[in-house]
Formats: C-alpha cells, structure tokens, sequence
C-alpha cells in the first residue's frame, strides 16, 4: 500500500493553505508570517491552531477559541477547493495511483484535512474511483506524526507488515508519521511546501522531486 498526503504532494498547492492559515488566525487577531505557519502544515489543522496560539501566548488556548479559528478556515478552504479555478491535481498525480494499482498496490490518501475538506477535493478530481481509500485527521484520535491513520488504513486491508507500506508526503509531519508507522519507504516529495535539505532532516528512505517521480522507485518508467 502507498499512502499519499494531499495538499502539495498530489494536490497542487501555492501557499493557499498557508493563505487561509493566516486569513483565519488574522480575523482573530492573531498575524503569524509564512514560516511560523509552515512549520504545523500537516498536522491536523485544529492542533495546527493550537500550537501556535500556544507558542503566542505561552499557554494552551480556550478549546472554543481553536473551533472558531477553524471554522473560519474550514470555510475558506471547502470554498476555494469547490470553486476556484487554480484548483488542480499534481501532475502526474492520477497517472501513478493507476500506475500503482494496475500492478496490485492499494493507493490511499491521507491528511490533515478534515473529512469535509477532503471530501470536497476528492469530488473535484473525481478520486474517489481512482484510490482504495482515504482517511482524514478527524476519524482517528490522533493525528500526524502519530501512526493512527497509517495503521487503520492498514487493519483496512489486513496488513499486517509495515514494512509492506509507503508513505509519501512533503512535509516533516508526513515523514515523522512514516517513522512512527515504521513504513518501508518513508518517501519526501521536495517540490511541495518544504525543500529538500528541509525535509533532509528527518526521517526517509528516499526523496523526490515530485509524486509523478515515484514510479520510478517501483520499476516504472521516470516522467
């Protein structure tokens, strides 16, 4: 099984999390710059929130402030991801889940969405009919970098050897999550929202350029 983050590894991204991020912390009165946003892409978005409340004001934040914050980004994201033109797969995106699965390989997506803003996505590109599955932040107690998600996609399909699973995303919560799972390949995608000596620093057994490379690390042809 791979398992693929979403936003900057198989759905293109220009900063418009990180965008909605601070449209949403800004409204609360709250300006945090592109890198303190950064650093928390790919945790689940309400203790992305938390965190940084937390590291503002040297004490954990009111539960109901956190909620309120992301509503209001919930409702950016769901209507940019519905609506907006610039909206649009990773190239390459597609072309490897079929890649993967015509040779017997269970495609998934991960993230640290919640399910109606994945939902949304998924509808955009018309997914659902081309991964095994999906799993989102919400439906699991815990979120990146922890193994949850990992590993109810993996009692999913009755793996039972990590060692049998990638993951695949381009942030250091997606391959702090791998770590913890103890996939077999921990994979960074370096054209997403970190670089490559960025994501370097942690945990992986491979990095690439982009997740239209990764056919290439399974005997298919490199794009």
């Amino acid at each position: 099984m791979v398992v693929f983050d979403m936003a900057g590894t198989t759905v293109h991204d220009e900063d418009f999390v990180t965008h909605a991020f601070q449209k949403a912390l800004q409204e609360a009165g709250f300006s945090f710059s592109r890198d303190e946003v950064n650093d928390v892409m790919g945790y689940p978005k309400p203790d992305a929130i938390g965190r940084m409340l937390t590291q503002r004001e040297g004490a954990e934040p009111d539960a109901s402030r956190v909620a309120a914050i992301h509503d209001r980004f919930l409702l950016t994201m769901n209507t940019f991801y519905a609506e907006d033109d610039r909206v649009r797969e990773i190239e390459g995106a597609t072309d490897t889940f079929r890649f993967l699965r015509a040779r017997g390989i269970k495609v998934a997506l991960n993230t640290g969405f919640s399910r109606p803003t994945a939902a949304v996505i998924l509808e955009r590109f018309g997914w659902d009919s081309e991964i095994d599955a999906s799993i989102t932040s919400d439906e699991v107690e815990r979120g990146r970098p922890h193994a949850d998600m990992i590993q109810r996609l993996m009692a999913r399909f009755e793996l039972s050897r990590s060692s049998a699973v990638a993951k695949v995303g381009d942030t250091p919560s997606d391959l702090l999550e791998g770590a913890s799972a103890s996939c077999g390949w921990n994979i960074g995608v370096t054209a997403g929202s970190h670089s490559e000596e960025s994501l370097r620093a942690h945990p992986h057994t491979h990095l690439i350029r982009s997740v239209k490379d990764l056919p290439s690390l399974f005997g298919g042809p490199h794009a």
